[in-house]
């Protein structure tokens, strides 16, 4: 429950989150806060068809926002996010072609390295996203999103390239 509407910075994404007290991801380090604001975004767009389409960038998104620290676990995570980050917003292929590749590239996930994270993972976060919205809304804030969030790992967008399929 947040305590008494007070906000606080995600210790991952550094968005403005609810303070309060709750679970997170076991890798993906966040605020209590985020994970739940996160959650509740993906609630809109598991139970609604048209939130839907955005779903893949809000999951890449959040992942790479996230990064944690260099396990074997989330040293997997962000490096697949950023490919399909790369693919959908760098290259605007489709999110069911970057899925079908993410797949792939789990195959293959010894080829993965620790990139360190920025200093700043995007100014766009997933609180920036959160607020209610038309389904239109919602995929153009996400959209923003997931460019805020490829152009925060640019130092490492030439690694990210490398690992994509030919």
């Amino acid at each position: 429950m947040p305590v008494g509407g007070l906000s606080t910075r995600c210790i991952g994404c550094g968005g403005l989150v609810p303070q309060m007290d709750g679970p997170t991801h076991h890798y993906m380090e966040s605020s209590p806060g985020c994970w739940h604001v996160y959650g509740e975004l993906l609630a809109r767009e598991y139970s609604d068809q048209a939130f839907r389409v955005a779903h893949r960038l809000s999951v890449d998104s959040y992942a790479v926002q996230h990064p944690g620290r260099p396990t074997p676990q989330a040293i997997q995570s962000v490096c697949i996010h950023l490919i399909s980050l790369c693919l959908v917003v760098e290259r605007g292929l489709t999110a069911a072609y970057a899925t079908r590749v993410m797949g792939a590239a789990t195959r293959v996930k010894e080829q993965f390295f620790w990139l360190t994270p920025p200093v700043s993972l995007g100014a766009v976060t997933v609180s920036d996203v959160a607020s209610p919205a038309t389904a239109s809304q919602h995929e153009e804030r996400v959209r923003a999103w997931a460019e805020a969030a490829w152009s925060a790992w640019a130092q490492h967008h030439a690694t990210v390239r490398g690992w994509l399929p030919a």
